[in-house]
């Protein structure tokens, strides 16, 4: 049980204590962005309902803001950017657990007796074959304002084979370019640790794609095409006061690949999506893009 303690009488300042606490104890990141994000979503919404510039922390901890700042993010209210669904689709199952999990998070760094009942975990939020299709097309065509448009290639290319071969990121992180054979016929294929397996033609395209844009990265190198499939798209930061690698030389980490991904599906789609949730391994449902079945 938390323990009562003393709290800022200002909402604002409330908040702000909580992600600086949440710092001092070694959070990452992406954690600390995604609980401010949150939160501040939950304070603006508090004062539109109060019709009022400024709240207490007890008032914006009133379970009635609560309630209501659930509800409207359910409907889609609270969304700032369109979506893959449209500006009014509901909220994933997953982002509204993010939001119960980050309001109890504050109500126990306030030292509030206060819980929302947080829905037991799902495995994550999957999207239809139709709508997992759509995505990677979007994904490989659509560029947000701002992206690196090779980044945004190179995320599309792994969530593409990701949905096609039903590996994860990790697990194709290895991969070579001489694991690729576009070329392969009756269809194209690509070298996995279980062998060979065919990709579709959606997965191909999008695929060959990246490797010209790889191609041009590489051109750039002073020596051998170390071959890696996946490579950083732009430098690194220096390291040690080294000049760092140029793009090519090294593997794009797993972290960065996930990063990417991340950051491009909340661009285009509007919510967060993991790269599994365009693995469609539910019983008798079949991808839209999937190898077709033989004869």
């Amino acid at each position: 049980m938390p323990t009562a303690r003393p709290h800022p009488a200002d909402a604002f300042t409330a908040v702000n204590g909580f992600l600086d606490e949440l710092e001092q104890r070694g959070y990452v990141y992406e954690t600390r962005r995604l609980r401010g994000h949150l939160l501040n979503e939950y304070l603006e919404h508090a004062l539109g309902e109060a019709k009022t510039a400024t709240l207490t922390t007890d008032e914006l901890m009133d379970l009635v803001h609560a309630d209501a700042w659930l509800a409207a993010a359910a409907a889609g209210e609270t969304r700032r950017r369109n979506t893959l669904l449209g500006p009014d689709a509901a909220a994933a199952y997953n982002s509204q657990r993010a939001r119960i999990q980050t309001w109890n998070a504050f109500a126990e760094h306030l030292g509030l007796f206060l819980r929302l009942e947080l829905p037991p975990a799902a495995h994550g939020d999957w999207l239809e074959p139709e709508e997992a299709h759509k995505l990677l097309r979007t994904l490989a065509v659509k560029r947000p304002v701002g992206a690196n448009a090779a980044t945004s290639l190179r995320t599309a290319a792994v969530a593409a084979l990701v949905a096609a071969t039903g590996r994860s990121i990790p697990d194709l992180h290895r991969l070579d370019v001489t694991d690729v054979d576009l070329d392969h016929r009756p269809f194209p294929q690509i070298k996995l640790d279980s062998g060979p397996h065919p990709l579709d033609k959606e997965t191909a395209d999008i695929l060959r794609r990246w490797l010209d844009v790889r191609a041009g990265i590489t051109e750039q190198l002073e020596g051998t095409d170390p071959g890696y499939l996946w490579i950083p798209t732009k430098p690194g930061r220096p390291r040690d006061g080294n000049e760092p690698p140029k793009p090519g030389l090294t593997r794009a980490a797993v972290r960065t690949l996930h990063a990417a991904h991340r950051t491009l599906v909340m661009q285009v789609f509007g919510a967060p999506m993991r790269p599994g949730a365009l693995l469609l391994s539910r019983p008798g449902v079949r991808h839209p893009m999937s190898f077709p079945e033989p004869c």
